[in-house]
């Protein structure tokens, strides 16, 4: 494991065929959580796999949670603990990136759905932090481009056959080929003056 990547426990990997219904799910989310959180979110955004049309993924539903600072990390995550969500015990940060010679700025505060409802992983990370943004540059670019988007799913369904029973192995396989596009990605943001979407 990464040491700024701590998974949950071992889970069932299972890609589905893109659910053309997962963006209104993401907006029934948010609403529940900007009601919960009020103003304390910058931003709440659908982001992973299932916020890119078409791409085949896990079926359960990413958010980021963009706040202002450190402290409104622990803020919202006290919010989002008395509303019910689940923390992610030992998972404080995310994988070192190419690019991301800073691991003390990759914190994330990690919640799962409260129970009894729908599959759902909440990322709350500070807004202009290397990992905040490479969560949305990932996501736009898979967007604009559809043909990476399927090389992608081909290697998700790929390492869910090898891996069924190992959700931790399966993420630690599949993040340097998330590195190479977030690489390209870059490039593609460089290119074309690329800014996260308000």
């Amino acid at each position: 494991m990464h040491r700024y990547d701590a998974m949950p426990p071992m889970t069932v990997v299972e890609i589905c065929e893109y659910d053309p219904t997962w963006p209104q799910q993401f907006l029934d989310i948010e609403r529940r959580l900007r009601a919960t959180l009020g103003d304390g979110a910058t931003r709440i955004d659908h982001i992973g796999s299932t916020s890119v049309p078409g791409l085949a993924a896990k079926d359960v539903i990413d958010v980021q949670i963009s706040v202002a600072n450190e402290p409104a990390m622990e803020a919202e995550a006290a919010n989002l603990e008395a509303d019910g969500w689940i923390r992610g015990a030992g998972i404080w940060g995310d994988h070192l990136f190419p690019g991301a010679n800073r691991p003390q700025r990759l914190g994330k505060i990690f919640f799962s759905e409260p129970s009894g409802h729908r599959r759902t992983n909440v990322h709350i990370r500070v807004l202009g932090w290397p990992n905040q943004r490479y969560a949305l540059l990932f996501r736009d670019y898979l967007r604009a481009h559809p043909e990476t988007a399927e090389a992608y799913a081909r290697l998700k369904r790929h390492l869910a056959g090898l891996l069924p029973d190992d959700s931790g192995r399966y993420a630690d396989v599949k993040d340097p080929a998330c590195d190479l596009i977030y690489l390209a990605a870059e490039q593609w943001a460089a290119a074309g003056g690329w800014v996260a979407p308000p």
